[in-house]
């Protein structure tokens, strides 16, 4: 057996025996058959929000045990096809088996980065924040090429994209943009873009044609679902109402419908002025929710970000990640010290390579602050 074929084995078995840990995989079975049980109780359906979430669970680990599965058959069926073909001189049938090999071993990997999204909101969908940073017209299009990446990211991902607000620049880009990104595990994906990304490159706007460098911050947090509960004390928000005026003329939008909440403990405001006064409460409350869990993930990765903000400050927050186009290229996480030379590709939305070593990184940092905390 060829050596390239070797490492392919070695490799899909790795990614195989990763799968497995995550999943507990010892465990998984016996847990499907729990599902099983549950979702027969006739009395399930008497709580609807329950019942799905019991549903979706026993999805997800159905899709772990079937994507195990189809790794463990792929890689045994290949490997006899080999020896098989090797032994009866068919350097046809060794030839496919390898290529399929090659193509498993892909998949494998790739299944073995999206086993790591397995936090508690990382199934969610997200928004996604892009704001030009100090430099005018360099750094306004540069937070317009840092969209156009993600956007294209989510394309390749099959997700849906809805630009939610945009602000353009003076001359050009934009100085500001939102997006709701759409998709299974949107969120947990994105959720290490957040941060402050540097550009190194010859403007295009310096008639002089010298380098620039130009910041853009990226803000990323989930879109909270029934299945996140976050307790909001109701003696801790002031809700007030005011009238809002639409454009229309008169009397258009001109009740007291709008809604403000504050969260009195961390100062958070969010309001609602586009609906009735009691849809606008629902909205405001979910946008609140969604604050106060974004703020509670913040303080589980205290240590991180910590480790993170020790680097020090960039333009006006602390850099996650340079693409550097001019005099080399080069784009390099500096949480992680990933990097890649092929910087057309990121920006046309290659990131999973990036992201993927953001992601097995703090995995691995909570397994050392768990077994730190066992110890």
């Amino acid at each position: 057996m060829r050596a390239e074929t070797q490492s392919h084995i070695e490799k899909i078995k790795t990614s195989l025996s990763l799968l497995g840990q995550r999943m507990d995989l010892e465990t998984a079975d016996h847990r499907l058959e729990e599902f099983n049980a549950r979702v027969e109780d006739p009395d399930l359906w008497n709580d609807p929000d329950k019942a799905q979430k019991l549903m979706r669970d026993r999805q997800a680990l159905v899709d772990k045990i079937n994507t195990y599965k189809f790794i463990e058959t792929g890689l045994n069926d290949n490997v006899e096809l080999i020896e098989m073909g090797e032994a009866e001189g068919d350097s046809e049938v060794v030839a496919e088996a390898e290529a399929a090999l090659a193509e498993l071993e892909k998949t494998a990997a790739a299944k073995e980065l999206e086993a790591l999204l397995d936090g508690e909101a990382d199934a969610n969908d997200t928004f996604l924040e892009i704001n030009a940073g100090a430099g005018g017209t360099e750094s306004c299009d540069w937070a317009n090429i840092l969209a156009r990446m993600y956007v294209r990211w989510a394309e390749k991902k099959g997700y849906e994209v809805e630009l939610q607000a945009e602000s353009p620049g003076d001359e050009a880009g934009i100085k500001s943009a939102t997006y709701k990104i759409t998709g299974h595990n949107a969120y947990g994906w994105l959720k290490s873009e957040s941060g402050v990304h540097r550009l190194v490159r010859i403007s295009p706007y310096d008639s002089s044609a010298r380098r620039h460098t130009s910041f853009s911050s990226v803000w990323v947090y989930p879109v909270v679902d029934d299945n996140i509960e976050i307790e909001v004390n109701p003696a801790d928000i002031r809700i007030d109402t005011y009238r809002s005026s639409g454009a229309g003329g008169q009397h258009v939008n001109t009740t007291d419908s709008a809604v403000r909440i504050t969260h009195i403990p961390t100062g958070i405001v969010v309001s609602s002025s586009e609906k009735s006064q009691h849809q606008n409460r629902d909205i405001a409350m979910k946008a609140l929710k969604s604050r106060l869990y974004q703020m509670e993930l913040d303080r589980r990765t205290a240590d991180i970000n910590a480790a993170h903000d020790a680097k020090g400050d960039a333009g006006w927050g602390n850099q996650i990640r340079s693409y550097v186009l001019q005099p080399y290229q080069m784009v390099k996480d500096l949480r992680t010290g990933f990097e890649t030379s092929d910087t057309q590709g990121v920006l046309d939305g290659d990131l999973d390579g990036l992201m993927g070593s953001v992601l097995a990184q703090n995995v691995a940092g909570k397994s050392r602050a768990d077994a730190q905390g066992e110890v």
